[in-house]
């Protein structure tokens, strides 16, 4: 890690350019130290405390209560992985998070690809560029099961913002796509499977976009 911290601080530089203060970027530059070491758990606090500058709650704010927008940020590191790969295809597809409890947002018994099964789980629909040797994420949509949005009390307990409602899988895809159009990235050919292949108004809403796809 000593080694690659003057490519990391140039990383860093680059992609948080649009946050404001120095302190925050500064935790920035110490949580992504954080998600790159050894490691199987990389929340908040196991990563502090493998880090010899680590400081809980100064990471915590940084990532769940510290003012600035995560959007610039995400639209650069994606600029970066595109200019990285140069990506053939761009991959729809639903990413899994197994969890034990109820509270976490969106949590659900559903099909859970981490474990080949329904289970308790979050599930996010992502969008990868991807080549035959490499595959990034570009961004991605936390899903929300209706069983959530009928319930007002727990979104609001959990910090869902006020007014947010259920989507389906192909719609949080589209709005996916089209914010990456807006980051002026463009996608060589969409590739999913049949979770959204078997939907026509997704496929309609690709052609309609001029996007060429490759569905299951």
């Amino acid at each position: 890690m000593e080694r690659l911290r003057g490519e990391l601080a140039e990383f860093v530089g680059d992609v948080f350019a649009s946050v404001p203060r120095r302190d925050q970027r500064r935790w920035g530059e110490c949580y992504l130290r954080g998600l790159m070491l050894d490691g199987r758990r990389k929340s908040i606090q196991p990563m502090a405390d493998r880090l010899p500058d680590g400081n809980m709650q100064a990471l915590q704010q940084f990532v769940n209560q510290s003012p600035w927008d995560p959007l610039p940020v995400r639209r650069r590191i994606a600029q970066r992985l595109c200019e990285a790969i140069s990506p053939e295809v761009w991959v729809i597809d639903d990413v899994s998070f197994p969890k034990c409890g109820t509270a976490s947002v969106g949590v659900a018994r559903q099909y859970c690809g981490a474990v080949g099964k329904r289970a308790n789980c979050q599930v996010a629909v992502s969008v990868h560029a991807a080549t035959d040797t490499a595959s990034c994420p570009l961004d991605w949509q936390l899903y929300l099961p209706r069983e959530w949005t009928d319930e007002p009390d727990r979104c609001r307990k959990a910090g869902v913002p006020q007014g947010t409602g259920h989507r389906e899988k192909w719609r949080l895809a589209l709005g996916l796509l089209d914010g990456l159009a807006a980051w002026e990235l463009k996608a060589p050919v969409v590739v999913a499977d049949a979770g959204y292949g078997v939907s026509t108004p997704f496929r309609l809403a690709l052609e309609e976009r001029g996007l060429a796809y490759v569905l299951a």
